[in-house]
């Protein structure tokens, strides 16, 4: 069993795809110290089952984890936590969430006829509002 429960918050209406909410939060809380190297987490199938998602997508999590060092599944044994991510692969990890939040929204926006050079505009008129309000 894990030492410690690991406890994730996903918000299935955030407009950021649920295995990025989950690699996140492991994240944070390995940076928090909540997590600690040699931690166990559930096995995906656990996980899925208790987030209430589709196995894939915390398959897609830990994968991204695993290729990130930051755990280490061991056959038989189980799911660990490895190391507290360098900040290289932490800006990693928050480009891969750039990435995909960004594409989901350029879908969006296709999907309701705008076209690249809308978008395109629009992002950069409500950056300039952002920034004059900051």
């Amino acid at each position: 069993m894990a030492d410690k429960k690991l406890t994730l918050h996903l918000d299935f209406h955030a407009g950021m795809p649920i295995y990025t909410q989950i690699v996140e939060q492991v994240q944070s809380q390995l940076a928090n110290g909540i997590l600690k190297p040699g931690d166990q987490l559930p096995t995906v199938r656990a996980l899925a089952e208790e987030l209430r998602v589709n196995f894939n997508t915390v398959a897609r999590a830990y994968r991204m984890l695993d290729e990130a060092r930051i755990i280490s599944t061991q056959q038989g044994r189980g799911t660990y936590i490895t190391e507290i991510p360098s900040p290289k692969v932490t800006e990693k990890l928050r480009r891969e969430s750039l990435i995909a939040l960004t594409e989901r929204f350029i879908n969006e926006a296709e999907r309701l006829g705008f076209s690249a050079q809308d978008i395109s505009q629009m992002v950069r008129d409500r950056l300039k509002v952002k920034k004059e309000a900051h």
